[in-house]
């Protein structure tokens, strides 16, 4: 019997395999051998590629902001530009060229208005923008846009006065609508106009 067993075992094709051979059975994970090793092939690797994998384990350590934005040339270029951009729209902001108000003797003026039932509630703010800026009787009339020559339109006269203060807010009702309005300021010295869209 039992040389039976020794004949049949030796003569199965993979008797000599570990897996099938009953005393390695209940072998533990620790006998188990792993063919493929990281550090084994990098030591045989040539050098630049064992300088390549140190490195990156040591930029992989490191938390920065600016090294992916500074990785390549492309990013380099990219970024620079886009601190180019916000320089130049803070400067220009700085300098009055994105500003949307108006100057009336130093003062500054916005105009915005609500449509309230039958009509518009014009709300006037002014900043004094030096020190020397004009105070006194201000002459303001409101109309709506003229479409042709021909067409009446309705005018609405106003006066207010400007102080000393260093910002005014100034609110009166247009007893009219539009869709598109001007308003005119003047005073002894200059006078502005300013179109606006009651909302």
């Amino acid at each position: 019997m039992s040389d039976g067993q020794e004949t049949e075992s030796t003569n199965r094709p993979n008797a000599k395999y570990k897996l099938s051979n009953p005393d390695n059975r209940n072998v533990s994970e620790e006998g188990l051998v792993f063919y493929y090793n990281r550090e084994r092939r990098l030591e045989k690797a040539p050098q630049a590629v064992q300088d390549l994998y140190k490195n990156k384990d040591t930029k992989n350590n490191r938390f920065s902001i600016f090294g992916p934005l500074l990785a390549d040339k492309p990013r380099k270029m990219l970024f620079v530009s886009i601190i180019f951009l916000c320089a130049a729209i803070l400067l220009l902001t700085f300098f009055g060229f994105f500003d949307t108000a108006y100057i009336l003797e130093k003062n500054k003026i916005e105009i915005n208005a609500t449509v309230y039932e039958d009509s518009t509630i014009v709300v006037l703010r002014k900043i004094k923008n030096k020190t020397d800026a004009y105070s006194g009787a201000v002459d303001i009339a409101v109309s709506t846009v003229v479409q042709s020559p021909q067409e009446q339109f309705p005018v609405f006269t106003h006066r207010i006065f400007f102080t000393l203060e260093n910002e005014e807010v100034y609110r009166f009702a247009v007893p009219f609508t539009s869709t598109e309005m001007i308003i005119l300021l003047q005073n002894e010295i200059n006078s502005i106009q300013i179109k606006f869209n009651p909302k």
